[in-house]
This record gives structure tokens, sequence and C-alpha cells, in this order.
């Protein structure tokens, strides 16, 4: 199959695509990437058109970014979907806070729908690259390899594509170390009515909704804050107290995959890790929010919580999606976001899970389930309270051996029985 190089062009065939984009990694610095929906200005519209770690859904699902791994991006993009008015959409890379350059990576290869690219990298200076972009001629579309080199960062890409950028503040949140490693439970309050969190038996299967995250407000804040032991909470703030959908993502090593056991099994299965988490709202009700036991809760009315969908195998790519109403943040008093192993022997290394929590124009949060000191098939991954109006998220990252340990260790007092999917 022929590969093009930097200016070569070539028709698609399909206008449902997956953008593969192999970048390698960097030691010490976080390889992005983004794509740009511009029109004949070579500008977005609005800040709504660029499609990142931030906002990765634009155009109601015309292309979506759907996570990085092992020097590996993906965007699904549907060009029946792509408004008119936009004639190209444009992806491209960058180094986090410009700590090296692409020197440093080889060569960079894409794969447009099964038409495919390369870049290389040698001797190259900048921090962000124009990769490639989809392109209308004549009413077909086409793929063409780029590979234009700037300075500056994804900040300056995004400047120089018309993408207006919240400069950083003063007041922007900034990660404060807890006096203790330890969580500290919250006190036992009065016992609230008690909840079933988990019918059974239930259904073995249901709707999953694919989760389109939405744009986030102007101006964009490319700002990431990695939660760690040492700084383990952050704090957001916004006037009025409304955060609009606050979502929270789930994903891991979607290849990896669990030597079935036992005398009759053959083969391995697919690690199936679920995301789940305890509300608590304002009036002292409390609710379990998972796939076990068909708790999916809701967005529009208490706990104002709901999660989208199961993904038993990892393979819809972007992993699990929570949705918080941030809009009735007031009604909320905290939650505790878990994640746990449905299937196979607890292995957390194996998984390397990953937590994100996105507000919309706040800095994205990332959590990394990277301790594996202790077993135990549960993992209490974050904290998102209600502090004064604030969203504060504190990293938690203690391991269980199930929901009734769990339960105790933070005080919720649910009642727990046998459940499955």
């Amino acid at each position: 199959m022929t590969v093009l190089g930097p200016g070569a062009n070539a028709p698609l065939t399909s206008n449902d695509l997956t953008v593969l984009i192999r970048h390698g990694t960097i030691p010490s610095a976080d390889i992005d990437v983004s794509a740009f929906l511009v029109t004949a200005s070579g500008k977005v519209r609005s800040d709504g058109d660029m499609c990142f770690y931030g906002q990765p859904s634009v155009a109601e699902g015309a292309v979506a970014f759907t996570g990085s791994e092992y020097g590996e991006s993906r965007f699904t993009v549907g060009l029946g979907q792509v408004p008119a008015g936009v004639e190209k959409v444009v992806f491209t890379a960058t180094i986090h806070e410009n700590r090296a350059s692409f020197s440093r990576v080889p060569e960079i290869t894409l794969d447009a729908g099964g038409v495919r690219g390369a870049i290389p990298c040698a001797g190259m200076t900048e921090t962000a690259l124009i990769l490639a972009e989809l392109y209308q001629r004549n009413g077909a579309w086409k793929f063409r390899v780029v590979g234009q080199g700037f300075n500056g960062g994804l900040s300056a890409l995004a400047k120089h594509l018309g993408v207006e950028i919240a400069e950083p503040s003063p007041h922007a949140p900034t990660p404060t170390p807890a006096p203790t490693p330890a969580p500290a439970p919250t006190p036992a309050p009065p016992p609230p009515p008690a909840p079933t969190p988990i019918p059974t038996p239930a259904p073995a299967s249901r709707p999953a909704p694919t989760p389109v995250p939405p744009p986030s407000t102007s101006p964009v804040n490319l700002s990431k804050v990695s939660l760690t032991k040492q700084n383990n909470t952050v704090s957001l703030t916004k006037e009025g107290g409304r955060f609009g959908k606050m979502q929270i993502n789930l994903n891991w090593n979607q290849s990896q995959t669990q030597k079935k056991t036992g005398f009759f099994s053959r083969g391995s299965v697919a690690i199936d890790l679920d995301l789940g988490a305890f509300v608590e709202t304002r009036d002292g009700k409390k609710h379990v929010i998972q796939a076990l036991g068909n708790g999916f809760g809701d967005f529009q009315q208490a706990p104002f919580v709901r999660l989208l969908g199961d993904d038993r195998t990892g393979s819809t790519s972007d992993g699990e999606w929570l949705e918080i109403n941030g809009d009735r943040w007031a009604d909320i008093k905290r939650v505790l976001v878990y994640a746990f192993i449905y299937e196979g022997v607890p292995n957390w290394k194996e998984t390397d899970g990953i937590v994100r929590v996105l507000v919309p124009g706040q800095p994205e949060v990332e959590i990394r389930m990277n301790e594996f000191e202790q077993d135990g098939s549960m993992c209490a991954v974050v904290g998102i309270d209600n502090h004064n109006g604030q969203v504060r998220v504190s990293r938690q990252v203690t391991f269980f051996s199930g929901h009734k340990a769990l339960d105790k260790q933070y005080d919720w007092g649910f009642r727990w029985t046998a459940g499955r999917k």
C-alpha cells in the first residue's frame, strides 16, 4: 500500500472513518493530539470547533477524540455530519508545556480510513505540528499529509487556528497536599432510609447509550492537573455555582486480557473494569450508581448523576462515563467515584487505569490508579465534594475487597446484597 508523504493527498472511500495517529512517546513529556474544524479562512468558527482532551466531541459528534494510549491517538469522524461551512478537519500534535521537540520522535504515521501517511521528524526543533487534514474538493472528501511545524506548543497552534485560549490566572486551581496520606472518612450521619442499591437478579443485557461530551465554554482552557500522593486535592470554582455537565471518564488498557481459570476453561477474557459512584444529596439521601444492579441513576432528577452504559470489555475505546449535573451542584453533597474489576483475578497494574474529571471551562483533572501495594477488586479513585459551593476533587486510590469494605471505610451505611450484570 502506498504511504503518503508531506504534501501528498488521496481520496477517501468512506464517510465514517477512524483516524489513527501513531506518534510514539517522549520520556517526561506528553504528546497531545487535537482536531480543528476550520472554514475557508483557515480559522475555526468558534472555540467549540476544537476537539481535544478537554473537549472530546464537537459538532454533535461529527468529530470525536476517543483517547490516547501507548503512543497512539484516535479520532472518529463522520464526514456526512460535518457542518456546512467547515471546509477542513485539521489534525495536530503538540508537546505539552514545550518540554521537548519532535526531533525526539523518529516518525509520525497516520491512517485515515485506510489511507496512510508518514511524517519524518528527524531534526525538527518545533513543539507543534499540523499533521494532516481532511478537506473537500469538488464535493468529495480527501486526505492530505501536511507536516508543518510551529513553536509554542498547543496554545500557539490553537491561536493560529482562531481559538481563544484562557490565559493562566493567579486564581487558577492549584493542587493542595493533604495533611495525611490516609483519607479521613466523613462522620456518620443519622441512619438514612435503607437503600437497595443492587436489585438481583439483573437482566443480562441493556441498552448502552454512546456518550457525546459537549463542547466546553469559551475560552478554551488547555490546563491539566494530575493528582498525586503528594498533591492530591484541587478545588474548582465557578461564578454562580453552576458547573454545567461535569463528566467522569474511566479508561484502561483495552488490549489486556486475563487467562480463564478452571479445568474446563479455554482461552482468555478481556478485563471488565466497571465505573461507579456513591452519591449523597443535600437532603441526606444516598444512592449507588453502577451497572451492577442496573443502578444507572438520573441526570435531571436526584441523584443528578448518571452512568452512560456499561463497557464490558473496553472495546468502545473511550471507556466508561459518568455525568454529574453541575447546574444542580447545590443539591449534591458528595460523590465517591470507584472502579472495580468485575471478572478475573484483581491485577490493577495490568489495567493501567486512569480516571479523568472534565468540568466545562476548568482544567482537566486526571487520577492514575497506579498504587499496587494492596489487593482487592475495588478501588476508591476520587472524591468529589461540595465544599462551600466549590467542586473539591481529592485523589483516593485505595483498594478494598469489595463494596462492603469500601462502604465501611468511607462510612456510607448501605445494606448490600449479592448482584450481577
